[in-house]
């Protein structure tokens, strides 16, 4: 049964963490072959499943030590219909998968949560195509569809809450929120944007928002934002309105690259942690209600810590 499904604890002020580059730590710091970035894959025996728990534990060690909160993605990243298909999973293996990233975390929690480290299990979908470009493009209605048995499955386990990650254009977060919806399910909605602080759809970040929250009726619990460096936010987090308000979460990545030269590079920019927590903090400036904070492509536990650091010490947003 979840615990915090109906009251998630990260919607106060209160500071929470989350993990880093799952991926870009596996395949650059742990030597490991990633095919597809699908980390979920690791679920199939003991010592991947050993190799997530060491990672994960990692990170709530931090959370415990430093008395913030956390909130753990599940790996499930890729763990959607046709890049499982691409791995060898069915409907069955792939739901199996979506429940086992599920249970992992609970032993998580189970181990290091406490009254000040209140750990929250969020069932992690990606998009269905590359996070750095939109490709083709669903309507709401088949985002809907496709995305529905992985929310499902994540609805019948322990998990808290939905968070799609890397969302580059608005149909298909819509479809995300449609479906966590029908399945009573919180969700969380996290962009992706360019250099230029648009969505790799071409969408500026604050009319997409717009767009979900208004075809939604306001569903989403909060939004964040995820795989771009927070220089990259300059111009988005200066347009107007009150959207800013409804952006509580940030994983930015290390590296100042683009997306191009991301999928390019066959080194990892790891950047400056303690430049990077320092980033965090300039931008609560902008983004008030910021209180969930982790890192992407690139970015690790020492990320991840200077971040907390930075957080830590940041003065009380302006409402």
């Amino acid at each position: 049964m979840s615990t915090y499904r109906g009251r998630l604890p990260q919607l106060g002020d209160d500071l929470f963490l989350t993990d880093g580059g799952l991926e870009t730590t596996l395949v650059f710091h742990e030597g490991l072959s990633l095919p597809y970035f699908a980390a979920f894959d690791l679920l199939k025996n003991e010592e991947g499943i050993a190799v997530l728990r060491r990672y994960f534990e990692r990170y709530a060690t931090i959370a415990r030590a430093h008395g913030v909160g956390l909130v753990l993605e599940t790996p499930t990243w890729r763990a959607n219909p046709e890049w499982a298909a691409k791995l060898g999973y069915d409907a069955a293996s792939l739901a199996e998968a979506n429940r086992q990233s599920v249970d992992l975390l609970l032993e998580i929690r189970e181990a290091f949560e406490s009254r000040k480290t209140r750990i929250v299990i969020s069932g992690n979908l990606g998009p269905r195509g590359d996070g750095y470009q939109p490709g083709t493009q669903m309507t709401a209605s088949e985002a809907q569809d496709y995305h529905a048995p992985q929310i499902e499955t994540f609805a019948a386990s322990a998990a808290d809450m939905i968070a799609a990650f890397t969302m580059n254009y608005t149909e298909e977060a819509l479809g995300v929120v449609r479906a966590a919806n029908a399945a009573g399910m919180p969700v969380t909605i996290s962009f992706t944007t360019e250099t230029d602080g648009r969505l790799p759809s071409g969408e500026r970040l604050h009319d997409a928002i717009a767009r979900t929250e208004e075809a939604s009726a306001r569903y989403p619990v909060y939004y964040m934002i995820n795989c771009a460096h927070p220089t990259h936010l300059t111009g988005a987090i200066d347009a107007p309105g009150d959207w800013r308000q409804r952006v509580r979460g940030l994983r930015a990545n290390a590296s100042r690259r683009s997306h191009a030269e991301l999928d390019e590079s066959p080194d990892l920019d790891a950047g400056n942690p303690v430049e990077l927590g320092a980033q965090y903090r300039e931008l609560r400036r902008a983004l008030p209600r910021l209180s969930v904070v982790g890192g992407c492509c690139g970015t690790d536990h020492r990320h991840v810590e200077a971040i907390c650091v930075a957080m830590s010490r940041a003065p009380a947003a302006a409402t």
